[in-house]
């Protein structure tokens, strides 16, 4: 399909980083590093971890411009209310950002979009704290 001359072509956040693959192999490689931590493992009571890589990457595919199977599946994000059975406190903050930046990392993003991608999850982490400490 040809672009009219003059028309503004935008993409995605979604599809600048290279759509669904992307975030597969992001959350692929969080829950890598999950799989072993010894404070967030526990928070993943499936004995498999892949339902919750699943459910990882059809939200932020949703959340960054990509489909919306994530909510035609499980409903509104509703993120923190999720999270709540869970004692998030900052050590397991600090766990998880650890295992996200990893994952980043191994995406080799250009560094705009690193920055874009690093600074949500920094936001969400801070935001599903819910226990002091």
């Amino acid at each position: 399909m040809e672009i009219p001359r003059g028309t503004l072509q935008t993409q995605t956040f979604f599809e600048q980083v290279g759509g669904e693959e992307t975030f597969r192999r992001l959350a692929k490689r969080f829950y890598e590093g999950v799989a072993g931590d010894e404070l967030l493992r526990p928070m993943y009571p499936e004995e498999d971890l892949g339902p919750a890589e699943e459910r990882l990457a059809l939200f932020l595919m949703q959340y960054w411009g990509g489909p919306r199977t994530y909510s035609d599946q499980r409903g509104h994000p509703r993120l923190r209310m999720r999270h709540a059975p869970f004692q998030v406190d900052r050590a397991a903050h600090d766990a998880w950002l650890r295992h996200m930046r990893d994952a980043v990392d191994s995406l080799q993003l250009p560094p705009e979009l690193d920055k874009q991608l690093w600074n949500y999850l920094v936001y969400a982490a801070n935001s599903m704290i819910n226990t002091p400490g």
